[in-house]
């Protein structure tokens, strides 16, 4: 089995939080969100995984491909890493990593993560997963028959043709036969939407007889912009909670109080504050006399007499408010 994992966009949506690490580098919960797709997608596919291809920015530097590469080690696979130069569509980006496409493959975009309690049927021609939304127009979106097969494939649909969104992971039994279909894409310039769509190969191989079937998660988490990736960590919290992962080492807690679900990080101190619930605070991070929820708090960060919440604070930051001393009147109303 190959894993195959797109992950060069610069994540815009993300600014400023991707300016100094790419998107799926972004901790929740300690861990990377490209770690916990790879162990979800590893967890669900019922075969050993051999190789796990990562395709990157040219310049996210030395210190991520071998993070990435220790992430597929960790994993009994090979990593390896491919690179992409120019955002031409999710077809493009695909082959960017063409020589680890045969046999068995799995293709997992990396700005989602996703929880299921099936494993794979590894002997359907492909599967692809999806989830029934609300408003299905910023993504590519599936119809199915009554037989359970997927009859249609359609990108980012202005008008309602199905709530079933792809999520952004596939499975193909045969990799050589999508590598061969994704460079007919490539090499007759196919474009939908001026970008090399891989919706377009998925609808010529089921033009030749392929059969498609959807593949239901139980919940799909994104990580497109500030709240979602919030709201994602919540969850992971949720899934995670009790678990010994989820506390450091040399942990620092004087006079303050940890609501549960949290992770917290080695040589974190915490004083005279409350936090959580749903907080991550990366290590060597310091709160004091603050309250922090439902937030994401990055390593290296210092917190002092604030109220945060449904936030994300990146690498290094401080956030200071004010300590005040206050001889106030009856009914009386301060805001700041």
């Amino acid at each position: 089995m190959k894993i195959i994992i797109p992950m060069a966009g610069k994540g815009k949506r993300m600014r400023p939080h991707t300016l100094t690490v790419p998107k799926p580098l972004i901790n929740l919960a300690g861990k990377p969100i490209v770690q916990r797709l790879v162990e979800d997608i590893t967890k669900v596919c019922g075969e050993k995984v051999d190789e796990i291809a990562f395709i990157i920015g040219s310049d996210f530097g030395k210190e991520v491909e071998e993070n990435l590469i220790k992430i597929a080690q960790d994993q009994g696979a090979k990593g390896t890493i491919c690179y992409q130069e120019k955002a031409l569509g999710t077809a493009h980006a695909i082959m960017c990593a063409k020589e680890s496409i045969s046999g068995k493959t799995v293709v997992a975009f990396a700005d989602t993560l996703f929880k299921a309690d099936f494993v794979m049927d590894t002997n359907q021609a492909g599967v692809i997963w999806v989830q029934g939304i609300e408003d299905p127009r910023q993504f590519g979106v599936v119809k199915v028959n009554e037989e359970g097969v997927i009859t249609d494939f359609v990108e980012k649909p202005e008008t309602f043709v199905s709530n079933l969104a792809i999520i952004g992971i596939y499975y193909f039994k045969d990799g050589d036969n999508l590598k061969k279909e994704l460079q007919y894409l490539l090499d007759n310039d196919i474009k939908e939407k001026g970008e090399y769509q891989l919706t377009n190969a998925l609808e010529n191989m089921k033009q030749k007889g392929i059969k498609f079937t959807p593949g239901k998660v139980t919940e799909w988490l994104d990580c497109g912009n500030k709240d979602a990736t919030v709201y994602t960590n919540q969850r992971v919290l949720e899934f995670d909670k009790g678990k010994a992962a989820l506390k450091g080492k040399n942990i620092t807690c004087e006079n303050s109080l940890i609501i549960e679900p949290c992770f917290i990080g080695d040589n974190v101190t915490l004083k005279n504050s409350i936090v959580g619930p749903h907080v991550s605070i990366g290590a060597n991070s310091m709160v004091t006399d603050g309250v922090v929820k439902n937030c994401i708090i990055q390593p290296n960060t210092k917190i002092s007499h604030a109220i945060v919440a449904n936030s994300m604070i990146g690498e290094g930051a401080e956030v200071k408010g004010k300590a005040l001393d206050l001889s106030m009147s009856d009914y009386t109303t301060i805001s700041l």
